[in-house]
């Protein structure tokens, strides 16, 4: 099964869009998002895929009851796990947090082969005994290259899937 990880989305919804496009040519069957979707409109972008989706909050996540609402209403699986999620798909046993300290302390626990996480908005890979621990990178694209990634549970691998940045702020030009 083949997983989209993705995080800090904060409102972008065009960066969001140009991801659809590789996340379906990818074949994922699901999504984990690592927190930060801002705005409760960024849950019916995001189910907008058709695709079971697995979110935890960030600390820019202000409007929990309304995300968790948009979520309940949307008409694809969009689960909510509060802080941290704990759950398996496929063969595979899986935490998310937006958290690096969290995430760190989850994949160190043994209990699972593969532990996401966001709030750095920097992509991150790291193998923790058989625990990949990573961050997918910002969906924002406001530190770094916009990115996700395509984690694989049969293969126990991940790639990461940089996008182009629709939107260039110059400071000379105002928006080029």
């Amino acid at each position: 099964m083949k997983i989209a990880i993705m995080s800090d989305t904060h409102d972008h919804i065009a960066n969001l869009r140009f991801a659809f496009a590789e996340i379906r040519k990818h074949g994922a069957e699901a999504i984990i998002h690592c927190g930060d979707f801002v705005s409760p409109f960024m849950v019916e972008e995001i189910a907008s895929l058709g695709l079971p989706v697995f979110g935890v909050f960030g600390n820019n996540d202000g409007d929990r009851v309304k995300l968790v609402k948009n979520a309940s209403e949307c008409g694809v699986p969009f689960i909510f796990h509060s802080d941290v999620a704990r759950f398996k798909l496929d063969i595979c046993r899986i935490a998310a947090t937006h958290f690096m300290e969290t995430a760190e302390d989850l994949a160190a626990s043994g209990l699972y082969d593969l532990v996401c996480f966001g709030h750095t908005h920097r992509f991150y890979e790291k193998k923790i005994g058989t625990c990949l621990l990573l961050n997918p990178g910002e969906m924002m694209g406001k530190k770094e290259e916009i990115s996700f990634c395509i984690f694989d549970t049969a293969s126990g691998e991940s790639i990461r899937i940089p996008l182009p940045t629709p939107h260039v702020y110059d400071k000379e030009r105002s928006w080029a």
